[in-house]
This record gives structure tokens, C-alpha cells and sequence, in this order.
């Protein structure tokens, strides 16, 4: 069999369904028409509104052309950051020899798993702290108990063990073992997580920023967009349906993607 096939992932339908809303979102802006309300609220496909108007008058069309930026962004800063500081302390204990601070650690976390995310976004909002900087750290804050198992348990597996014991019998350093072997090991179980997580951080974002946590309630975002018109869903379904399958061929793509692309590279391993 030819391996050079393999090389490179070929998904076309991941890749259509990814492509599809990322260049939405930041290409979109560049030729969507006024947000501003200009209609009636909620009035049905016509000449001057292709997808109608939303609950508060505004072009639905417009609105799915401009409101991808802000939530695209949020949850990939989120998750990079809840991944660039959960990853490294996974390998830190996972590849340590103090078993007290391992458990140290998982107990913290523990504590902080047990919180349920929109309470303690609820907390927020009622205390005064909001705004998207404070939302993208509470909810990278909130991934880190998941985020931390999920690495330390995959560092951690019977042929990950047997290999890092053969290289410190070898003389290697326990630094260069956690940065390179170990990360390299942990490398597919996180992002197979991180592409399954993207929907549960995109939920929390879309009920942070209804709450008014991080944006507002009127903003062109494609996640607020949902939460403001689901009401009106059997009234104006585009104003609901256009976002949510924005979102949801955001969310499917990146899956897809993911999963063939760590296919073939086993393929290619093999």
C-alpha cells in the first residue's frame, strides 16, 4: 500500500463543515450589511431581509455575517488556555515521585470539578465581575479538573510508564522526559478532549453572555443570537436556526477533522 496517501488528511466534509463557519466568522464582517434595528421584530423572509429580522428588529442575515467573530474567538482562547496551563501541571505530577503531591493536586481539582459551571457563573455576574476577559478565564478555569485527568491519565498508561522507566534507566532527564515523551504521548487524548469540549465551552460562553457575564444581551454574536431569539423559534426560526448550525458545523468539523487526522497518523505510523 502506498503510505504517501496518508500523509495528509483528506476530510472533505470535516474540513467543508469547519471552513464553513471560521470564514464566516472572520471574513463575514467584511461584507455584512447594518446590524442596527431596522425592522420589525421578527418578521418573516422578505426582499429586504432574506432571513428576516431578529427579536429586536435586526437583520438576520447581517447578523450570521458579523456575530462569529467574538464567539470563535472566546472559545479558542478559552480552551488554549485551559489546555496551556492543565497540560503541563498533568506532566508535572503525572512524571514526579512525590505520590503526596499528585494527590494534593487532584483533590484541589476535585473540588473545583464538583462546582457546577453556570452557578459559579452566576456567582460572577452577581458580584460585579464581567466582561470577556473575566468569562474566557472562568471557563478555562472551570475545563482545568477535566483537562488535568485527562492528560495525567494518558501520561500515565501501562505503555507509557514502561517506556519513561527505560528512559530514566538510561540516564535521561526527568525534564526532557515530561516535555518531550510524555507530551508527545499526550498529544492525541487531548486533542480528541479538546475537539469534544469545544461544544460544552461554547454552551457555557452562550449562557455567560446571556446572563450578561461577558457580552451583552443585544450583541451580534452568534451564540447570544440563540439565547435571545429561542423563544421565537416556531415564529422566526432562521433567527435561531442560522447560529445554531453555524455553531453546530463549527463543533462537527472540528471533530472530524481531529479524529481523521490522528487516524492517519497512526496509519502512517504503521
Amino acid at each position: 500500500m502506498n503510505r504517501s496517501r496518508h500523509r495528509f488528511p483528506i476530510t472533505p466534509i470535516g474540513w467543508l463543515l469547519l471552513l464553513v463557519p471560521v470564514l464566516t466568522a472572520f471574513l463575514g464582517p467584511l461584507v455584512a450589511g447594518s446590524t442596527r434595528s431596522e425592522g420589525g421584530s421578527l418578521s418573516p423572509p422578505g426582499p429586504e431581509h432574506p432571513l428576516g429580522t431578529d427579536e429586536l428588529g435586526r437583520d438576520v442575515l447581517a447578523l450570521a455575517l458579523s456575530g462569529g467573530t467574538s464567539i470563535v474567538t472566546m472559545a479558542a482562547a478559552a480552551l488554549l488556555l485551559s489546555y496551556l496551563i492543565g497540560v503541563p501541571i498533568a506532566l508535572v505530577i503525572a512524571g514526579g515521585r512525590r505520590r503526596w503531591a499528585d494527590r494534593l493536586v487532584l483533590r484541589l481539582l476535585d473540588f473545583l470539578l464538583a462546582l457546577p459551571g453556570l452557578l459559579v457563573l452566576l456567582v460572577l455576574a452577581a458580584t460585579g465581575w464581567r466582561g470577556t476577559t473575566t468569562l474566557v478565564l472562568a471557563i478555562a478555569t472551570l475545563q482545568l479538573p477535566a483537562v488535568v485527568r485527562i492528560a495525567r491519565t494518558a501520561a500515565l498508561s501501562p505503555g507509557t510508564s514502561t517506556a519513561v522507566e527505560s528512559m530514566l534507566m538510561q540516564g535521561e532527564g526527568r525534564a526532557r522526559i515530561r516535555l518531550g515523551y510524555l507530551g508527545r504521548s499526550v498529544l492525541g487524548p487531548v486533542l480528541v478532549d479538546a475537539a469534544s469540549r469545544l461544544s460544552l465551552v461554547l454552551y457555557l460562553m452562550a449562557s455567560a453572555n446571556f446572563l450578561g457575564l461577558g457580552l451583552a444581551s443585544s450583541a451580534t454574536d452568534w451564540a447570544v443570537l440563540i439565547e435571545l431569539n429561542r423563544d421565537a423559534l416556531f415564529i422566526q426560526p432562521w433567527a435561531v436556526t442560522v447560529p445554531a448550525l453555524l455553531l453546530v458545523s463549527l463543533c462537527t468539523g472540528v471533530n472530524l477533522v481531529v479524529d481523521r487526522s490522528l487516524s492517519n497518523r497512526r496509519t502512517v505510523r504503521r
